[in-house]
């Protein structure tokens, strides 16, 4: 019988326990977490239930340090709030950022570049599609000491550009000034800089920056190839840093997320 702690094998587990433990395993114990619905509820939540067991969560629409029983549908859920410190709203919640108090932040985009700037506006440019907008994406990338991405990148090439086709929050390095010049964003914010994306989480691998604020193959997950995943970016994709395999998750794990945190399939279906 094997061991919760171990690992599980390839078929024993679907891309989608991949990410939610991937995402879980960039929380560290004591942070103050800001995230939205979806694969960031997943994330957080199991993160406490493991190597984090005091991390705080901030749910987007206002709950402050919540303790769900399973997983809530959406940020809105009133289970968000159960045995929350404060269950507030919007404004509350984003004064959080403001302040600097937030460690982590959950974000997805349609488009991400080499530098971590992302695209929920336009894809295409101004006369190409309309997307969703910012929503807090801007504020969360923008003002979080640390953001993750969470990305699909399988048969979808086109969201890992070398230029997005529009900035809605602001990498490592982005155009700035009359001349449109790339520049660190540590130069532009001042002392209002707090840091940037940490790591990008597909359904391919996890991808970090440098010290150039450039994005690199971190990992790949089982069944895929460093080249695999060069081949589905639209940039010449740094891989010679990569240290091997995502480790898959363990059998701990599986059973917290299907039986404990989502008994109900809303995301582990």
């Amino acid at each position: 019988m094997e061991s919760k702690k171990e690992h599980s094998k390839i078929g024993e587990f679907k891309p989608m326990d991949l990410l939610a433990c991937a995402a879980a395993r960039e929380v560290r114990d004591g942070e103050v977490v800001f995230a939205g619905t979806g694969l960031p509820m997943l994330a957080i939540m199991l993160a406490q239930k493991t190597q984090a067991p005091t991390a705080v969560c901030i749910y987007e629409s206002g709950s402050i340090d919540g303790r769900p029983i399973d997983l809530p549908t959406s940020v809105a859920d009133a289970r968000c709030s159960y045995q929350a410190a404060v269950a507030d709203g919007l404004m509350d919640a984003f004064s959080q950022l403001q302040s600097g108090r937030i460690d982590l932040a959950y974000l997805g985009g349609a488009e991400v570049d080499m530098y971590g700037n992302v695209n929920t506006t336009f894809m295409g440019g101004p006369t190409g599609k309309r997307l969703t907008g910012s929503g807090g994406n801007t504020d969360i990338h923008s003002l979080a000491r640390r953001s993750v991405l969470i990305m699909p990148q399988i048969n979808q090439k086109r969201r890992f550009v070398k230029k997005v086709s529009y900035i809605t929050s602001p990498g490592w390095k982005f155009p700035h000034g009359p001349n449109r010049e790339w520049v660190p964003k540590q130069e532009v914010y001042g002392a209002a800089f707090r840091g940037g994306p940490a790591a990008v989480i597909s359904d391919m691998g996890i991808y970090r920056f440098d010290e150039q604020g450039e994005m690199y193959l971190d990992t790949v997950h089982p069944g895929f190839s460093a080249e695999d995943c060069r081949d589905n970016c639209c940039f010449d994709l740094n891989i010679s840093k990569v240290r091997g395999e995502t480790p898959t998750p363990t059998y701990e794990e599986l059973e917290l997320l299907h039986k404990v945190i989502d008994p109900e399939g809303i995301i582990m279906k």
